[in-house]
Parts: C-alpha cells; structure tokens; sequence
C-alpha cells in the first residue's frame, strides 16, 4: 500500500512501467485545479498503477475530495504555460459514464445526494445506471439477485426496504458501498468511505 501525504501539493514519482504493462491507471503532472478564487489543487504530480493500493492523507481543505472530482470530471484543470499530463490509462480524455462499470466511487457528497425517499435497495439498484433513483429505469432479475448478494455480503439484509433517509448514517454509509460494488468493478475510489461506520461494519469493510 502506498500512503500520500501533503496538504496543497501531493507528489507520486515511481519508475515507469515495463513496455509490455498497460498504462497507469492515473497520470497527473502539473495538474492545477480552481474554484471560485481559490486553488484547490496546486500542480499535482501522481501516478498511479492498477492493482496498487494508495491512500492519500491530509487535512480537511488539503485537496483530497477535489482531487477524486478531478478524476470524475466534476473538475477541470486550468491552462498554463507548464505542461500538463491529465491522463487515465492512457487517455487524455475520457469518458466517465462509459466507464462505470470499472470504477465504483463512494463518496461524502454522493452521501448527501441520497438523502431523499428511497430504499436502500433502490439505492444500490441505482448503481447499475449512475443515476440518483430509478424513474423510468428497467430493474432486471439479474441486478435483483446481485443486489441481495451485496446486501447478504454486507450484513444489510435487513434494511433493504427501509428508506434511506430513515436509516443512521452508518447503516446509509453501507448502500453506498454496496451500490460502488454492482458492476464488480476493478477499481474503487474511496472518499472517506468509513464515515459513521461502527467497529463490526468496519472490520466487514476491510
């Protein structure tokens, strides 16, 4: 595991991967990220492997959350006269609803988008569709089943038909988890993802 530490300006320099590897998973050089009037992430450099574990540590303000909305495309990098490498494997563009399937976010704000009348089983059914609910959503035997398996998995059988906005934030925190899970994909981004969690869920997360 590889831990980042910082606050304004993270740095992860590794030697390049063998010809024969795919390219990294992330490839920031110089990345330099505004809003509003205030430089939220101040010329990142990091790269990142798949397959590698990294956890990024720092205070609140430090970046952190800015830098997972960099890589969801809710933030962009600014221009400048340095060069700037804003790649994930290999593209300089990239499309993030096209690629769902492999990559599950949890996240404080997507937290908070949920707090709305659902069930938590709507909750992660959504999942399979990026969206916030299922309005004119098709809900497949298939996704149901998975849906039970995530559920059984994180021991949250038994709130799958209660209201999301009902629930504690820990047991909320859960669906979330189980909602980044549906697509089985290959990388998870975690922001916080232990928030509200008590001992016994914590242990089931690790």
């Amino acid at each position: 595991m590889k831990i980042l530490s910082g606050e304004k300006q993270m740095r992860h320099t590794r030697r390049s991967p063998n010809k024969k590897n795919p390219p990294p998973l992330l490839e920031f050089e110089n990345v330099t990220v505004i809003k509003g009037e205030k430089k939220v992430l101040d010329s990142l450099s990091v790269t990142i492997y798949e397959g590698e574990n990294v956890v990024i540590l720092g205070p609140n303000g430090a970046g952190k959350s800015s830098f997972i909305k960099t890589i969801t495309r809710e933030f962009y990098p600014v221009t400048s006269g340095e060069h700037i490498t804003f790649r994930c494997r290999g593209r300089d563009v990239w499309d993030v609803f096209l690629m769902r399937s492999d990559i599950g976010i949890v996240s404080n704000d997507l937290q908070y988008t949920f707090t709305r009348d659902m069930s938590g089983r709507e909750v992660i059914l959504s999942g399979f569709f990026s969206s916030v609910g299922l309005y004119n959503r098709v809900v497949t035997e298939k996704m149901q089943k998975k849906v039970a398996e995530i559920c059984s998995f994180l021991e949250i059988d038994h709130l799958m038909d209660r209201q999301i906005n009902e629930m504690s934030s820990g047991e909320a925190r859960r669906f979330l988890i189980g909602r980044a899970l549906v697509h089985n994909p290959k990388t998870l981004i975690l922001d916080e993802p232990t928030n509200s969690l008590d001992l016994h869920a914590l242990h089931t997360f690790r």
